[in-house]
């Protein structure tokens, strides 16, 4: 059963965050003393939850989730939208142009990530002298939290302000940058602690809170960012070796409501569609329930796309496939994979669907390459008619999945010379796929271009494609003729950020900006 991830109880960590001088004068209202609150299991228990609901809404707050600001910049999707002027800041990310150091989409992630960190500071400070039951689990999983959200932060804006501790006034804000490889430290740090104190996947008594093989995983993952392969190895083999983690059975099984949090998953965010959300009580740029993204990232309506046919319904059109990746799966052969990704305009039209452009702007659908997505579809089966349908969808989000833990272990190996364990690992993804193994010489650069090629079509619109890019030394290659730039590479430090941090200045600002 999904869980409906509320803040409840805890509205205390909002004085936390927030720069003025009433937090030093004046007294808070209405909320218990913190010398007192965390004496309490439960007050405990609504403290962690509050975090995973930060978390939650950073990846699902409409148009400005972490979901679509780290997925746009990659070559697998186009913002599309109704137009070029639907959502400039989004249009922007993915065009790689004036990308304004005023974007509200960007500035919403680095907020709600500083936001989710605060929270977690709080929980992992006032527990360190705590004798409750539940103290060892809940600051497991406040750092395992805190450690995703300065890997993300690191990943996309490079050097960023390292805060660890609350501020006791005002002036305690000013915070200057930590280098990405200070920033790794303690990434490293908390997620060996999460390691130590998170209960395994099959002992997780909550299906959305994370496991000690989510934090495992992690590890990993961030040492091979780091190029540290051999040292990524022992993680990930751990994760691989327990039975609670495998790949679901098909392409088409990971994205089914009925593979929701199962073997397959690691990090994944719940939704449902029985809050009876409409048009009077949907909470733009807020918490929501239900998973407003599938609606958006639906096929366009107003008799641009017919796909009912195909088992869909209409959305507001943004998220569509490339051609590079439509390509890519047909000279791989994968069909199965490709049948779980994206539906082409021919395919779509033997469904017995149908395009017309005359109904789009100007007769052009914006950023269509002649295909629609079809992973995180808008499926009926997964919304409700309790309030509006294309606002109660229940769709999960996957945001680390076993299948990429697989291909970060073939990469490791292959980058410390074990190429018969990395052909693996790989042929593992590939297989489930309906493709065949490798062929069993295949090593060194080739190898790794195998890799590189089946994380792109494995993990399509997931968010990951252009982090890897960067990180390979590839998005100039990749990207030729987009408007990529090597100042891409990182976004810009919001502006409101440097004006309200008294340790930063405009020099602080990534180059480019």
């Amino acid at each position: 059963m999904k869980k409906n991830i509320l803040l409840t109880a805890l509205v205390l960590f909002l004085g936390i965050i927030a720069c003025s001088d009433d937090f030093t004068t004046n007294a808070p209202e209405n909320v218990e003393d913190l010398e007192t609150f965390f004496q309490e299991e439960e007050n405990v228990e609504a403290a962690v939850i509050g975090i995973y609901d930060l978390f939650h809404l950073n990846y699902s707050r409409d148009w400005h989730s972490a979901f679509l600001v780290k997925l746009l910049p990659g070559d697998d999707a186009n913002a599309a939208g109704g137009n070029s002027s639907d959502q400039p800041q989004l249009q922007d990310i993915d065009d790689y142009a004036n990308i304004s150091t005023a974007n509200g989409s960007i500035e919403s992630v680095w907020n709600n990530f500083y936001s989710t960190i605060a929270l977690s500071n709080l929980v992992i400070e006032s527990l360190k002298e705590s004798t409750l039951s539940n103290k060892d689990r809940a600051t497991a999983e406040a750092k395992f939290i805190r450690a995703w959200c300065y890997f993300e932060l690191t990943t996309m804006f490079g050097d960023v302000p390292l805060r660890l501790t609350l501020p006791q006034g005002a002036a305690d804000f000013g915070l200057g940058k930590s280098t990405r490889a200070e920033i790794y430290v303690q990434v490293e740090a908390d997620l060996t602690d999460a390691i130590a104190s998170l209960p395994e996947k099959s002992a997780v008594a909550d299906e959305f809170r994370f496991s000690k093989g989510a934090a495992e995983a992690l590890m990993g993952k961030v040492l091979v960012f780091q190029e540290r392969y051999s040292e990524s190895l022992p993680f990930f083999q751990s994760v691989i070796g327990n039975p609670s983690h495998d790949l679901e059975a098909t392409p088409a099984d990971v994205w089914t409501a009925a593979s929701e949090f199962g073997q397959e998953s690691l990090v994944e965010l719940g939704f449902v569609s029985t809050s009876g959300r409409d048009w009077g009580n949907i909470a733009w740029g807020g918490r929501n329930e239900s998973n407003l993204h599938i609606q958006l990232m639906g096929p366009r309506g107003d008799g641009i796309f017919d796909v009912s046919a195909a088992g869909l319904l209409n959305g507001w059109g943004f998220n569509l496939p490339t051609a590079k990746l439509a390509n890519a799966f047909d000279a791989a052969g994968d069909t199965n994979r490709k049948a779980a990704t994206l539906l082409t305009e021919a395919e779509l039209v033997a469904l017995g669907g149908s395009v017309d452009p005359t109904s789009a702007t100007g007769g052009v659908i914006w950023d269509y390459e002649g295909a629609i997505r079809v992973k995180y579809a808008s499926r009926s089966e997964e919304t409700s008619s309790d309030g509006v349908r294309e606002l109660n969808y229940s769709t999960s989000f996957r945001l680390f999945r076993y299948s990429e833990v697989l291909l970060l272990a073939a990469e490791a190996y292959n980058k410390a010379g074990q190429d018969g364990n990395a052909r693996t690992e790989l042929n593992k993804v590939r297989n489930r796929a309906g493709l065949a193994d490798v062929n069993g010489s295949l090593g060194g650069n080739d190898l790794f271009d195998a890799i590189v090629n089946e994380k792109f079509l494995e993990l399509a619109h997931e968010g990951q494609r252009f982090w890897d890019l960067v990180r390979w030394g590839r998005a100039a290659t990749e990207l030729a003729g987009t408007g990529y730039a090597a100042k891409n590479d990182l976004f810009p430090i919001p502006i409101t950020e440097i004006d309200k941090n008294s340790e930063l200045t405009i020099a602080d600002q990534n180059p480019g900006y």
